[in-house]
Parts: C-alpha cells; sequence; structure tokens
C-alpha cells in the first residue's frame, strides 16, 4: 500500500463514536499500516474538533508517540501553501486541506485518507488528481 496522509475528518471519526462516519473510520484506520503521515495544522484540528466530544487531545498526540501517526513539519513550504489557499479561496480551503495537498504533492504516490468531498475537486499544484481514501470514493 502507497503512503497514506490522514485529514482530520476521518481521525476526528476514529475519536468520536457519534460520528457519521465513525464505523468506516474503525475499519479504514485499523487496518492502515503505522506510519501514516499527519500535520501539525491537522493535529491541531483534530485535537480541537474531538474536544467537544470529550475526548482529551492526549489521546490524539498519544498517536503520533506511538509511532501510529508520524508528524511531518512542513516549515518552509508556506509560500506553497499560500498560493493553494489562494488558488482555492472559494472552495473554501482551509489551512489544514492546504497542508494535507501539499503533502500530497511532495509524496508522488500518496493517498489522502478524507471524509471531506473537496478533496474530490483539489489538485496538485501539477493538475495532478490527488489519490483519495474516502467513504465516498469508489
Amino acid at each position: 500500500m502507497s503512503q497514506t496522509i490522514m485529514d482530520s475528518g476521518p481521525l476526528v471519526a476514529w475519536f468520536a463514536k457519534k460520528d457519521s462516519h465513525h464505523e468506516w473510520a474503525m475499519r479504514v484506520i485499523d487496518g492502515l499500516p503505522v506510519g501514516a503521515f499527519v500535520c501539525e495544522a491537522v493535529l491541531a484540528e483534530v485535537c480541537h474538533l474531538v474536544a467537544k466530544d470529550g475526548v482529551p487531545a492526549a489521546a490524539v498526540l498519544k498517536l503520533v508517540e506511538q509511532n501510529d501517526l508520524v508528524l511531518v513539519s512542513l516549515a518552509g513550504e508556506m509560500s506553497a501553501i499560500r498560493a493553494l489557499m489562494e488558488r482555492y479561496k472559494d472552495a473554501p480551503m482551509d489551512f489544514a486541506d492546504a497542508c494535507v495537498v501539499r503533502m500530497a504533492e511532495l509524496n508522488p504516490g500518496a493517498t489522502v485518507c478524507t471524509t471531506d468531498g473537496h478533496f474530490c475537486f483539489f489538485r496538485k499544484a501539477s493538475g495532478e488528481i490527488i489519490a483519495l481514501l474516502a467513504p465516498f470514493a469508489g
């Protein structure tokens, strides 16, 4: 299996039993090999969103500490991330989305695990489609 890049939605769904994608996320994430990539923006978003369901942020960070997720730093990528956000300003594309797309650009052949339908039309700078692992993807 190719490298997997995690978006916020599947991780939130994995932690939040009331999320409509919870069962899908449990099945998919539990089946992934350890070492899926995640960036700081996605981690921050997940920590914020699961806290609303009473899940402590420390539980999210533990996935990184256990090496289930590999933290990818996008330091030095702000110009490319900003350009993505400007390109998709009407999408809307938030900071975490732009970071995920940038990680896909930097990791050719990687698959993005998401529940966000916007990723169906986000493209890499080259125009290439982003491979998706999503409940709506065939």
